[in-house]
């Protein structure tokens, strides 16, 4: 499409938006009594209407069933975790046997090093991408010093080349392949948070099984957010947390993926909890574990039913949109964005994209490297009502989400952003 620099062609393309209804769907915040440029779901998502509904529900069912509730509430509690199994299957491209919903994305990231880190005296490195959101370096280095290592030996943190941001797949492939001999374990974030890449999964996966080692994802910012084939891919495992793209509420529920080859070998090395155990067993408090049947074999404990209400209210609405039509309108508000911030006069002389121009290598997310008072232009962005995200040292993430966000706002957005450039 040929994109215009108008806030008429803008509010064209709203209108054309198959997904526009979905606005409607959510609280909009304010910023000055004016509903603000919301551009921050890569953060935290904005609050479905229906959230408030199905917490009060649960609320209602507790107050008049106590205990009972686990049984004969309208969601039976002792089930919950079986009722997200099916969307988030659908949004990270698995089996519904090898998802679930638990804990928070850092303690999963733990069960999942605990049962697929298993460094041997030959293969024990780790491979990963340089500047990993720091929860993930932290598990990583603790891990690794749990085996009684040196992170310093083991950790392989691949940088971008000289002058430039992202890392090209090859150089990824590369080094997978040079360290090969002692490579136990190749862990990336599908979506790399700061610049915005979305790594190129099949062939990650592919080089690291080449090399004898697990492969696993982050999808802290890809699920919801691009789509994804875990299983027809052969990733071993992933772990994402839920209150970014999903809108499962601040600090709201997380979720794993473990390939159904792992997920059925009760013998893995793992972390165990009672809500693991075989739930025909459950109750009978006996020692030793046996694990459920794939992902579930993986929990630690009874569901968070609260947070587990409120993502529901948001995976219906992923349900009913659909990753196809969500991605189709993420590539159109991107490279609408993209469009109109090169159309900003000597835009060189004050910023650059770092995210990569390729649409298929990037999600909802743009990063813009600002070369001279990048904090100066944020806070002036910011109090002209755009919710967006600065990044020490340098970088302003822009992120529209197609289930919330409108090419008018971005067309808004960029005017008040050139303005606060000059």
């Amino acid at each position: 499409m040929k994109f215009e620099n108008t806030r008429s062609f803008a509010k064209r393309l709203d209108q054309e938006d198959i997904l526009r209804k979905y606005r409607s769907a959510f609280h909009l915040p304010k910023v000055n009594g004016k509903t603000a440029i919301y551009f921050t779901g890569n953060s935290l998502g904005l609050q479905p209407k229906s959230v408030q509904k199905l917490i009060e529900e649960e609320l209602t069912d507790w107050a008049a069933l106590g205990v009972e509730g686990h049984f004969h509430s309208r969601r039976p509690w002792l089930h919950y975790h079986q009722f997200s199994k099916k969307s988030l299957a659908k949004l990270v491209g698995a089996k519904p046997g090898e998802v679930v919903a638990m804990n928070q994305l850092t303690v999963n990231l733990h069960l999942m090093l605990t049962s697929f880190y298993r460094p041997t005296k030959t293969k024990y490195k780790i491979i990963t991408e340089a500047g990993a959101f720091s929860s993930d370096q932290y598990a990583v280095e603790s891990q690794v010093k749990q085996h009684g290592l040196n992170p310093a030996d083991v950790v392989i943190e691949l940088k971008p080349r000289q002058g430039e941001h992202t890392l090209r797949t090859e150089d990824i492939l590369a080094a997978i392949k040079h360290h090969q001999n002692e490579l136990a374990l190749v862990l990336f974030g599908a979506v790399q948070y700061y610049t915005g890449q979305f790594f190129e999964l099949n062939k990650i996966t592919k080089a690291g099984h080449s090399a004898g080692a697990y492969v696993g994802f982050d999808l802290a910012h890809a699920i919801g957010n691009v789509p994804l084939q875990l299983h027809k891919h052969n990733v071993d495992f992933a772990v994402w947390c839920g209150y970014k793209y999903l809108n499962s509420g601040p600090g709201g529920m997380a979720g794993l993926f473990v390939h159904e080859r792992h997920a059925k070998n009760k013998n893995m090395v793992r972390l165990a909890g009672w809500w693991g155990h075989d739930a025909s067993e459950r109750f009978q408090m006996k020692k030793g574990f046996k694990p459920m049947p794939g992902a579930d074999g993986w929990q630690l404990s009874n569901f968070p039913v609260l947070t587990g209400a409120a993502q529901l209210a948001s995976l219906k609405i992923f349900d009913e949109a659909g990753m196809k039509s969500l991605r189709a309108k993420s590539l159109m508000l991107t490279g609408y964005l993209e469009f109109l911030l090169k159309e900003i006069p000597h835009n060189a002389h004050y910023f650059s994209i770092i995210t990569p121009k390729n649409p298929k290598a990037r999600g909802c997310q743009l990063s813009l490297l600002m070369k001279k008072n990048g904090k100066k232009v944020f806070n002036a962005i910011s109090r002209a009502g755009v919710v967006a995200d600065w990044r020490e040292p340098d970088v302003i993430r822009i992120a529209p989400v197609p289930l919330y966000n409108t090419f008018e706002e971005i067309f808004l957005f960029v005017k008040i952003f050139s303005d606060a450039l000059s």
